[in-house]
């Protein structure tokens, strides 16, 4: 501490506060006070403060959002700047912690002395800066591993309707996953779901390797956002170092629904369903940070959790999220109502980057397992009546006499890891018999 104090370039130019004039909504007026969009300031109330954020200016006025409850706030209290305006503080530091949006501690343990600080809006490299995907990526899911095979540096997607297992699968992936750094962040998800995940994965080995930033659904729409951004620059910061991260976010749903909060509170119109263009491009600058570094020779593999409204796959984000990913992994509430987990439905779902990384027979597996799943679900109600005859179609006879097997090989106990080369190898067995 005493060697960063000695290097510490203190600021002696006057304080500048400036004065709450107007509250609406969760939405400040400042008067008085110039500071950039993106900057943190502390609001006095009686013995304690209130944190807020710019996110625009009008008339004369500085609009701010705050970090918090508005209670105790009041007319002509003073507003400070505090911080570095687009900056968050990253660094080892953060390993094996819990951190809320703003970077505060929320294990019990001691506050964080980050190294460095990083632009919250990541790096912007060139097109040709980021390195194409070459390597295969071990989860430690069978079906993932063998039948949508997953790269370093990959963007991919879990979309599903509300209760069907997204954030289970998450947590396979999260325990079984080969990789340097796991940064893990929980916006706008439920705080139970927080406690659960840092006691599962906060303890052992993975713990050096792990940090959680975690936002939950309670929380102001900006804290969410900054919660979003603080978790993408950890691992942006651990990449530039040349490593290999995953990059957990559970959800870029949520994420949109605080973009939206936000943009519509600065009165911008809703547009798709609803979704201001502003907070569905919030999720597109998050995603488009992840990728492979070819100068630092750093990974940053990306997994998004995306909630389908309604279990509705035209859904505005999850479209938006669709067409900007490299692959997305559907679940079906259909088979987790047979007790299929986790409910994969493998004719939905894609890796588009699974024929650059794997071998042609390999591919070969794949597609005719595939085949055999999406035969018997399209006649599987005839089969189910009995309106079938055994006879007629050759392939739907290997499907309805594979069809438990092919089942099986789906479903996976969640504290199971099966490695990359198992999974493989079990598909080779499986479609050979």
């Amino acid at each position: 501490m005493l060697d960063r104090l000695g290097h510490a370039h203190p600021d002696f130019s006057p304080r500048r506060y400036g004065m709450v004039s107007a509250c609406d909504g969760g939405l400040l007026e400042v008067s008085g006070l110039s500071v950039p969009i993106g900057a943190q300031c502390r609001i006095a109330h009686g013995a304690g403060t209130l944190a807020a954020e710019a996110i625009g200016f009008r008339n004369g006025h500085t609009l701010m959002m705050l970090l918090g409850d508005p209670v105790l706030l009041r007319p002509g209290a003073r507003v400070r700047p505090e911080g570095k305006p687009g900056r968050v503080p990253v660094g080892a530091a953060f390993l094996g912690r819990a951190v809320d949006g703003e970077g505060h501690p929320i294990d019990g343990g001691p506050p964080i002395a980050a190294e460095a600080d990083w632009p919250a809006g990541g790096v912007r490299a060139g097109a040709l800066d980021r390195s194409p995907v070459r390597g295969a990526f071990d989860v430690g899911v069978r079906a993932l591993n063998a039948l949508a095979t997953f790269g370093v540096g990959q963007r991919i997607g879990i979309m599903a309707g509300s209760g069907v297992g997204k954030s289970v699968l998450l947590d396979m992936i999260a325990h079984g996953a080969e990789a340097e750094v796991v940064i893990v962040g929980l916006i706008g998800e439920r705080a139970r779901e927080v406690s659960d995940f840092v006691e599962r994965h906060m303890q052992g080995a993975k713990r050096a390797r792990s940090a959680i930033v975690a936002v939950p659904a309670d929380h102001a729409p900006n804290l969410r956002i900054r919660g979003a951004m603080l978790a993408t620059s950890l691992a942006e910061s651990f990449r530039a170092q040349g490593r290999k991260v995953l990059l957990i976010m559970d959800s870029l749903t949520r994420v949109a629904h605080a973009g939206r909060e936000i943009a519509l509170l600065l009165g911008e119109p809703g547009a798709a369903r609803g979704y201001p263009p502003s907070a569905l491009a919030t999720i597109t600058k998050l995603v488009e940070r992840a990728g492979n570094s070819a100068q630092s020779g750093g990974s940053m593999t990306g997994l998004y959790t995306v909630l389908a409204d309604g279990d509705n796959q035209d859904d505005p984000v999850v479209d938006t999220a669709r067409s900007i990913l490299d692959g997305h992994i559907v679940l079906s509430r259909d088979l987790a109502q047979r007790g299929q987990y986790p409910a994969i439905d493998i004719a939905a779902s894609l890796s588009r980057v699974m024929n650059d990384i794997t071998a042609p027979a390999h591919q070969a597996l794949a597609r005719e397992f595939r085949a055999l799943v999406a035969t018997y679900e399209a006649n599987r109600d005839l089969v189910l009546m009995g309106a079938y005859r055994a006879g007629a179609d050759p392939q739907l006879d290997r499907a309805i006499a594979m069809h438990e097997a092919l089942s099986a090989f789906m479903a996976q106990p969640q504290h199971e890891i099966v490695p990359l080369g198992q999974s493989i190898a079990a598909l080779e067995a499986l479609l050979a018999a």
